[in-house]
C-alpha cells in the first residue's frame, strides 16, 4: 500500500450531490440501469438516515483508523467519509467522537466498509452513518495508509469525488463524470413511478399497465380453474 495524502482532488457539484440524496439510492440506482449499489451489508446505524455528498476516501489497517483522523483534515463542506480497511475488518474504527469532527466541518455523513460504534449518539446528533457491522471493539493509530485514493466497497470502485448516496435501502456511488445523466435519468424515473403510482391508486393492476400478461404467455403459465388442478 502507498501511504500518500492527496489534497483536494476534484469533487463533484455539492448541490448536484445533494439533489441525487433527494431522490433516494433506489430510484438514482434504477435510473442508471442497476449499477453503483454497494450491497445489502452496507447499513444505516440509525432508521431515517439519508444524505448525498462527494466522497472523500480513507484506506485504513484493519483494526486503525489512523487514516480516518488524517482525513477529516482533507474533508469540507458536502463531502461524505468513504472508509476501507486493507483487509475484512468489523472492527468500530467510528463513533461519535470523529463525528463530532466530521459534522463541525459540515461532512454530510460517513460509510464504512468495517464497524462503527456509539450509535445512540450518532442517532442523536442525527449525523447519517452507514457501515458493515456495529461494533464496540476499539482501535488504534499505528499504521500509516492512504486518503484520496481509488477504495472498495462492496465490489463498487470509489473515486475521490465521486457522490455517494445511502438511506435506508443502503449505499451507491455515481461517477463524478455520470452525475448530469444521473440526474436526468432519476428525475424522468421519479415521473415514471408517479405515474405508474397514480394508476394503481385507480385499480389497474401491474400485470397490465407493464405488459406482463404476454410474457406469462411466453413463458407457458396457464391459469386453471381449482377443480382442475386438482383433478
Amino acid at each position: 500500500m502507498r501511504t500518500v495524502v492527496v489534497t483536494d482532488p476534484p469533487r463533484a457539484d455539492v448541490d448536484d450531490a445533494a439533489a441525487l440524496g433527494g431522490y433516494g439510492v433506489a430510484t438514482v440506482h434504477e435510473a442508471l440501469g442497476r449499477t453503483g449499489y454497494l450491497g445489502p451489508e452496507f447499513r444505516p446505524a440509525w432508521a431515517g438516515a439519508r444524505t448525498g455528498g462527494t466522497a472523500v476516501t480513507a484506506l485504513c489497517w484493519p483494526g486503525d483508523n489512523l487514516m480516518i483522523h488524517v482525513a477529516v483534515e482533507q474533508c469540507r463542506p458536502g463531502d461524505v467519509l468513504v472508509v476501507a480497511t486493507a483487509s475484512p475488518s468489523t472492527d468500530g474504527l467510528f463513533g461519535e467522537l470523529l463525528a463530532t469532527s466530521l459534522a463541525q466541518r459540515g461532512v454530510r455523513g460517513v460509510v464504512l466498509a468495517c464497524g462503527l460504534r456509539d450509535v445512540a449518539d450518532l442517532r442523536e446528533m442525527g449525523f447519517p452513518a452507514w457501515s458493515r457491522a456495529v461494533s464496540a471493539q476499539g482501535s488504534v493509530k499505528a499504521t500509516a495508509g492512504a486518503v484520496n485514493v481509488p477504495v472498495t466497497l462492496g465490489n463498487q470502485i470509489v473515486h475521490p469525488g465521486d457522490v455517494v448516496l445511502g438511506d435506508d435501502d443502503g449505499v451507491m456511488v455515481v461517477p463524478r463524470d455520470d452525475v448530469a445523466r444521473a440526474l436526468t435519468a432519476a428525475q424522468v424515473r421519479l415521473e415514471k413511478e408517479a405515474a405508474s403510482r397514480e394508476a394503481f391508486r385507480a385499480g389497474e393492476l401491474g400485470l397490465d399497465r407493464y405488459g406482463l400478461r404476454d410474457r406469462l404467455k411466453e413463458f407457458g403459465v396457464e391459469y386453471v380453474p381449482h377443480a382442475q388442478e386438482r383433478g
